[in-house]
This record gives C-alpha cells, structure tokens and sequence, in this order.
C-alpha cells in the first residue's frame, strides 16, 4: 500500500512523523502490536478508503496480538508495556537516582517501592511486585539474554526503603547479580557532585537488528513514555556516557554496597 501510494519508506515516515525503525519494524511483522490509531493514520496517507478493507486490517491487527507474560499484567503495564520492548532488546542501560532499577529489585524492595505511593489494595500491590518480579527473568534466560548496564545514584541505595532489612537483602542482591556475566553495576557517588542527568531518570534499550534505533523509556509518576526520534535518543546516550564516565568501576561499586551493607 505504501509503494502504491508512492511512498518511501522515509518519505512516509517522515510525513507521518514518526522513528523511520517503527514504520520498518511494523511493516516487517517485528512489532508485537499495532495500534488502532497507528493503523488508521496509515491507511489516511496511503488512501484506503474502503471500509471493508480498513476494517480487514483492523481485524488482522486485533488477531496478530502475541500474548506474552506480561499480558495478563496489562492493568499494570498499560497499552505500551515496557517489558515487551526488554524482551526483544540486546542491551539495556538504565540511570536511576531514588530507586533501585525495577529489574533489579527484590520482592520485598518492590512492595515496599509500592506501598510507599498512593494508597491502593493489598492485591493491587501484589499484582505490581509479581510483574515487576517477572520482568527480571529475562536477564537469566538461556537463549541470548540481554545485556544490562545500570548506573544507580548513590541516593538509592542509603534510601532505607522498607527498613533495615529489606535494605540488607536488595544489596546483597545487587552484589550477588553483579557478579554475572551480562549485568554490570556501577553506582554514581554524592562525590561526583552536579552531572548531566540530575533528577532525571532513563532506560536506553538497544534491539539486535540493524534498522531497529534504540528508543528511550522515561519513567513518570502517571505513566511511562517511550522517546524513539533520533535526536531525543543521541541526547540521551551522551549522558549516559557522561555518567558512566562519572560513576565507580563496577569492583568500586560492589566495594562501597558493602561499606552500606555494614553501615
């Protein structure tokens, strides 16, 4: 329908102003969804006006849905859930200043994360800590697991979230995971002073194929939003080299996690 219309692949994208990687990976089946609304700006500029055949597309997008784990957790994730983007990215590097990453958190650090926010029920905070707990079984899959590369502020881990003792054991997870082959953990010290991504928080996820560009998840206390445009991802890779830069070495890191453990 594109060629038909006498589009390019950037052509079209660029008039639909979106990532040329989405239109590419929709137009090659890797994405695992298509949405409604993606769908209709698509038939506007190509010039599908038959109803049956919008109709058709719709009803070929509602079927081609592939349920993954987090499916059942879609009250949790919302409509673009970021576990599917983790699941099919080869490299993943985070920066978090108050928390610890959600894919490195123990159940007990996450319900007590939860329960620090507005008030909800005991079995809405438990849905939330099993599918926060799930997203990590990625990083121990057996087949090509990705690599995860977290810079995490040194605030995150003196904040006692959930007291002493669920402190005590999400560091010694932290130490344990860092020692595996595809996850490195650096932590940026107080000592490293003003940087570029004070008080802002991101996750760059890398895909293996060519033509799918990084995108970059941004976490918000409503929702979180995904940033594909070249720009707004160039930006936010400088500043993650620029903090890696400023953080410890990963054998620092573990150092100074157990100089808190003691503390």
């Amino acid at each position: 329908m594109r060629e038909d219309a006498g589009y390019t692949l950037h052509g079209a994208s660029t008039r639909l102003k979106w990532a040329r990687a989405k239109l590419g990976r929709m137009e090659k089946s890797e994405l695992k969804t298509v949405k409604p609304a993606d769908l209709d700006a698509l038939m506007e500029l190509y010039g599908v006006d038959d109803p049956a055949t919008r109709e058709a597309l719709h009803q070929l997008a509602r079927e081609a849905k592939h349920k993954g784990w987090w499916w059942k957790y879609r009250d949790i994730f919302g409509s673009e859930p970021l576990p599917d983007f983790e699941t099919e990215a080869s490299l993943i590097r985070t920066y978090e200043v108050a928390t610890v990453p959600g894919l490195l958190q123990t159940p007990d650090y996450a319900e007590a994360v939860f329960r620090g926010g507005r008030y909800t029920s005991l079995d809405h905070i438990k849905r939330q800590v099993e599918a926060r707990v799930s997203r990590r079984e990625i990083l121990n899959r057996f087949e090509k697991p990705p690599r995860l590369w977290a810079v995490i502020d040194e605030a995150a881990l003196r904040r006692p979230i959930g007291g002493v003792e669920v402190m005590r054991g999400q560091l010694d997870y932290l130490l344990r995971v860092g020692q595996s082959a595809n996850i490195d953990i650096q932590v940026l010290p107080f000592a490293a002073g003003a940087h570029a991504a004070l008080g802002s928080p991101f996750t760059i996820l890398d895909f293996p194929e060519p033509l799918d560009l990084p995108i970059v998840y941004t976490d918000s206390v409503g929702a979180g939003l995904f940033e594909e445009t070249e720009e707004e991802v160039a930006d936010c890779v400088a500043i993650f080299g620029e903090i890696q830069g400023a953080a410890m070495s990963t054998v620092q890191s573990a150092e100074l996690i157990e100089a808190i453990m003691k503390e």
